[in-house]
C-alpha cells in the first residue's frame, strides 16, 4: 500500500496481487491447513486447488481492503498538520496503519476462508458447503477473533515493516544496498518472520475452528486454544508455519511489492 497512490488505485494494485498470488500459492496454503488440522496433505493438484475460486475472492478482497485503508491512513498520517508529507513515516506509524487495515479486512477474509477451508476438507462447490455452513447461522462467524488478530499483525509484516526495512538498509548500508531491489530480500525476510511466526498461533486456532463446524472436536476460541495446547503444546500453535512463511517470503521478494 503506498500513500502516493489514491484509494482506487491501491485497491486496484491490492485485487490483482492477492488473486495472482493465490493463483501461483494456493499449494503453500492447501498444505498449511491441513497441516494444521492434523489432516493427510494430497498430491493430487485437484485437490490442492479446492477452494481456489473462495480464497481468489477472499485475497483479492482482502488485500484490495488492506492496501485502500493502508494507503488512506498512510496519507492521512502524512499530510496530518505539523507532518512534513514529504518525510517517510515512522515504524510506529506504518504498524498503525497496517493494524487498522489489516482488522477491517477481517471482516471479508474470514467467512470466505471457512467456506474455503470446508472445501478443502470435504470436496463439494461453494453452494454445497455454504449450504453445511448456514445449517447453523452462527458459524459465519466462525474462527472470527483469530482472523481479525492474525489479520491485523500479518498485514505489519506483509505491508508495513518490508518498506521501513528497505529504507533503513538503503540508508544505512548504502554501499551494500544501494538499489531497492537489493533490500528487497533481506526486507521480505524480516517480515516475513515477523507476519508468519507472531500471528501463526492465531492462524492455527482460526483453521481447527473452521476446519470443525460441527464442534465435534474444537469449541470457542478459548476452547480450541486449550485443546491445541493440551494435546500438542506450543508447537501445536506453529503447525504448518513452513508452509506459510514460503509462501509469505516467495510473494513478498516479487517487485510488485
Amino acid at each position: 500500500m503506498s500513500a502516493e497512490l489514491d484509494e482506487q488505485q491501491n485497491a486496484t494494485v491490492g485485487m490483482t496481487v492477492g488473486m495472482i498470488e493465490v493463483l501461483i500459492l494456493q499449494p503453500f496454503n492447501y498444505a498449511k491447513n491441513m497441516v494444521q488440522q492434523q489432516r493427510t496433505i494430497s498430491l493430487n493438484p485437484m485437490i490442492m486447488y479446492r477452494g481456489v475460486g473462495a480464497n481468489c475472492i477472499n485475497m483479492g478482497s482482502c488485500t484490495m481492503i488492506q492496501f485502500a485503508v493502508g494507503g488512506k491512513l498512510k496519507s492521512m498520517v502524512s499530510n496530518q498538520e505539523g507532518n512534513d508529507p514529504n518525510k517517510p513515516l515512522t515504524l510506529g506509524q506504518e504498524m498503525s496503519c497496517g493494524i487498522v487495515a489489516g482488522t477491517m479486512s477481517a471482516v471479508v477474509g474470514s467467512p470466505l476462508e471457512l467456506i474455503m477451508i470446508q472445501q478443502q476438507r470435504k470436496g463439494g462447490g461453494v453452494p454445497t458447503r455454504l449450504g453445511d455452513i448456514m445449517q447453523n447461522p452462527v458459524n459465519i462467524t466462525r474462527g472470527f477473533v483469530g482472523a481479525a488478530i492474525r489479520e491485523a499483525l500479518w498485514t505489519c509484516g506483509y505491508l508495513s515493516i518490508p518498506p521501513v526495512v528497505r529504507r533503513t538498509l538503503m540508508e544505512s548500508y548504502p554501499d551494500t544496498f544501494d538499489t531497492n531491489d537489493k533490500a528487497r530480500v533481506p526486507a521480505a525476510l524480516l517480515g516475513g518472520l515477523f507476519a508468519c511466526y507472531l500471528t501463526h498461533p492465531f492462524d492455527t486456532i482460526k483453521t481447527c475452528m473452521q476446519g470443525d463446524i460441527e464442534r465435534e472436536v474444537y469449541g470457542n476460541f478459548l476452547q480450541t486454544a486449550t485443546k491445541i495446547s493440551s494435546d500438542s503444546g506450543l508447537r501445536g500453535f506453529y503447525r504448518g508455519a513452513t508452509f506459510r512463511y514460503g509462501r509469505m517470503v516467495s510473494w513478498n521478494t516479487f517487485p510488485m511489492k
